[in-house]
């Protein structure tokens, strides 16, 4: 009955460190030992992971079965144990059975040692030989059979290609040596440090550039930007370029939730600085007791190593400052790697690489949300229609893809029926609240910029909107390309204002739940007036799609009388949202829409 393999999330250890304790423990394993631990690698040595009183054979064995690499240091003394060597033969008759990753170290020997079995090999194998002859019947003739075996094992495991052997490499210096044999476990280890989504689509064409990047062996210090909307995946796209390429490094440093956290903490730049530190380090602890403090320690901390550090989700350039100073703090060749919603986070005079990620498209995007509703890359048949309404409603973001895919997962058609339905008047919550982060960001005249343009102006010329606007007193020119910068518009080749739909709904939903009252106010009182008046009958709108409001002294009018460019505006789906544009394309504005259009 053959093993099934382990599956790589039950692995206890990465790595089971096989060696001669009296030729080695003391001396090249133990300092091998503390650079695995040292990089992060979960490492099973004996004395350390075997208590006393407990089965040392079993234990070893089940060490071997609960590690994905077995490093087997040899040395001259390594064949004189016939606990090393039964270790060797349990080791690759895993491999055998199981496609155990095996990577043998040369220390003090040479792989032809090994394999012909020759110097202090034949000499250990010449007391082997006398142990079996001092045996008699069928005594003799299993430690004959068990000498055989090793002799296999060892010829196997000197001709494994990527074995690494002290005499050939880095000039015989330990130290050296130790470190590329650190990195190649790492690379066979292929291992991710950081969590990521269990799907993703399109993600390797995202993250290619900024790989190259990476890669590039540039002695210069690197600083990189990944810019984009709220949910549009830049984290992701962090994330993986770090997985693949934080071992490149000399130290490196992922620091997630940089602006919640220096929002929330009280001493929020020194508790970054603080991490960044232990990072960099190894897990060194240090006090930092202010960023102005931190900003000397952290210069001596990375000054004199190849640092990768992402920073992510920055939204303010102070913070910024406090965490990497300049370009001279660090040493050649370090990188920099920024997540951001601002794309001109970075002073314009600052060099930097831009990595604009955008919204996916219409096929990448059914692919994702099928993968989170239907566990597979495309709608189960009787819900294709349904899957291709629902994705127009997450404006290609992977955040609302999941959240919108793992919700209707499992759920009848009436569900899905109705939670569509529902998006048609209000966006989903968690993904409304992850986008207005970058709405609060704004100040007063922006918010209020950005809200007009999302009723109003998408697909107007954008000189046409910025006279318009102008007269509000709103300072468009500016406000318009801090929107630009946020990647709450874009203007098209031909001039036009354009904005993703999943912003624009965004903005409805703003006034929608920040203003209830003062809407119902507004109707009551139009109502009202339509009655006493018979201007307007009760819940009527004009034939172009307006509502009439009321000027000064108390007449009706057309609000375009105040703004008459505004005239362009859209006819819009339903009455609430034709009202909405009657009431805020009217001045002044009364009520608690205030807090919008002062």
């Amino acid at each position: 009955m053959s093993t099934s393999q382990t599956p790589q999330s039950r692995y206890s250890f990465h790595v089971f460190l096989s060696f001669r304790g009296e030729d080695t423990r003391k001396n090249f394993t133990d300092h091998l030992y503390t650079a695995l631990i040292n990089a992060g690698i979960r490492t099973f040595r004996d004395d350390d992971e075997i208590r006393r009183g407990e089965n040392i054979e079993s234990e070893l064995q089940k060490g071997i079965r609960e590690s994905k690499i077995s490093l087997i240091v040899f040395s001259n003394d390594y064949a004189s144990s016939r606990w090393c060597l039964d270790e060797l033969v349990n080791i690759l008759d895993r491999r055998k059975k199981e496609g155990h990753t095996v990577f043998p170290v040369f220390y003090t020997v040479s792989p032809e040692d090994v394999e012909n079995q020759s110097g202090s090999f034949a000499e250990a194998f010449v007391n082997h030989e006398k142990t079996g002859n001092a045996e008699t019947g069928e005594k003799r003739k299993v430690w004959m059979e068990k000498m055989e075996k090793w002799r296999v094992a060892l010829k196997e495991v000197a001709v494994l290609e990527g074995g690494m052997c002290l005499a050939k490499e880095v000039d015989g210096h330990e130290a050296k040596f130790i470190e590329k044999i650190i990195k190649e476990i790492l690379k066979r280890l292929n291992r991710t440090v950081l969590r990521v989504p269990s799907y993703t689509v399109g993600l390797e064409s995202r993250v290619k550039e900024v790989n190259s990047w990476l890669q590039d062996e540039s002695s210069e210090v690197g600083i990189g930007v990944i810019c984009g909307l709220g949910g549009v995946g830049k984290s992701t796209v962090a994330k993986v370029a770090y997985n693949s390429n934080y071992d490149r490094f000399d130290g490196n440093c992922f620091l997630a939730n940089v602006r919640d956290i220096s929002e929330k903490h009280h001493n929020g730049p020194a508790y970054l600085q603080k991490q960044i530190f232990e990072s960099i380090l190894k897990g060194r602890k240090e006090k930092i007791y202010n960023a102005d403090e931190g900003i000397v320690k952290m210069k001596d901390a990375i000054g004199n190593k190849k640092v990768f550090i992402v920073f992510d989700d920055v939204d303010q350039l102070d913070v910024l400052d406090s965490l990497i100073g300049t370009r001279d703090w660090f040493c050649r060749g370090s990188k920099i790697l920024i997540t951001t919603r601002c794309e001109k986070l970075l002073k314009a005079h600052e060099r930097h690489m831009l990595f604009k990620i955008k919204e996916l498209g219409d096929d990448e995007s059914l692919k994702l949300f099928s993968w989170y509703a239907f566990g597979q890359d495309h709608p189960l048949e009787e819900f294709k229609v349904r899957s291709t309404e629902a994705i127009r409603h997450c404006g290609g973001l992977p955040l609302a893809l999941y959240h919108l895919g793992s919700f209707l997962s499992g759920r009848g058609m009436e569900i899905w029926r109705s939670k569509l339905q529902k998006l048609e008047a209000i966006p989903h919550s968690e993904v409304q609240k992850n986008l207005e982060i970058s709405y609060k960001s704004l100040d007063d005249h922006d918010q209020r910029l950005f809200l007009l343009i999302a009723l109003s102006f998408v697909g107007k010329d954008k000189d046409d909107v910025i006279k318009t606007l102008e007269k509000c007193d709103l300072h468009p020119t500016v406000g318009i390309q801090n929107l630009i910068d946020r990647s709450f518009i874009s203007i098209d080749g031909e001039n036009k204002v354009m904005m993703p739909p999943v912003i624009q709904e965004m903005g409805k939903e703003i006034i929608r739940r920040e203003s209830p009252d003062d809407l119902s106010n507004y109707l009551t009182e139009n109502n009202a007036t339509d009655a006493d008046e018979g201007d307007v009958p009760s819940g009527h709108v004009s034939e172009d799609g307006l509502v009439p409001a009321v000027g000064p002294n108390g007449a009706k009018r057309p609000y375009y009388q105040d703004l008459p460019e505004i005239a362009i505006l859209p006819y819009l789906g339903n009455s609430l949202k034709r009202r909405f544009v009657g009431l805020l394309s009217t001045f002044p504005i009364s009520g608690g829409l205030k807090r919008f259009f002062p």
